[in-house]
């Protein structure tokens, strides 16, 4: 079993537009939770998904087994399926013929550092579904973001 729960969700008004983010930290065994969110004024809903697991995994203190829980097909396929090659490819990916640099290029490589730490296991949550730890979570960054509007 993971050592701590991870969920998160990001989102914005608009793609781009003002975004929000957010990640609920729970500890199963002690039931322990800590929630984090914030927001910027011109963003993409990527970034927010990809910002939010940043910033919960950057708030682990100690390398931690992790599950984390998402509705992004996004950032769950570039954790589980794209970043291998995207580092062998020097932050490069296919674009056609033609060889292009990976979109969120720096939160990606933020995620690959704290990968390194942590050992992450990737759970996709359908958004929107009743589950109430991705409802927390998307209503922590819808309201992240409603302070830009």
């Amino acid at each position: 079993m993971a050592d701590v729960h991870l969920y998160t969700d990001g989102g914005c008004s608009g793609n781009p537009g003002p975004g929000g983010w957010a990640y609920l930290l729970r500890h199963p065994e002690s039931g322990k939770e800590l929630e984090g969110s914030g927001g910027e004024p011109e963003t993409t809903n990527n970034r927010m998904e990809l910002t939010a697991v940043v910033e919960g995994l950057a708030t682990l203190k100690r390398p931690t087994e992790v599950e984390l829980f998402t509705d992004s097909v996004y950032v769950g396929k570039g954790l589980s399926e794209w970043m291998k090659n995207w580092k062998k490819n020097d932050w490069r990916r296919r674009e056609g013929k033609k060889w292009a640099p990976v979109k969120n290029e720096d939160l990606w490589r933020k995620l690959d550092e704290l990968s390194q730490l942590h050992q992450i296991k990737y759970t996709r949550v359908a958004g929107h579904s009743g589950h109430a730890e991705n409802d927390r979570v998307d209503e922590l960054a819808v309201a992240a973001y409603q302070k830009y509007l």
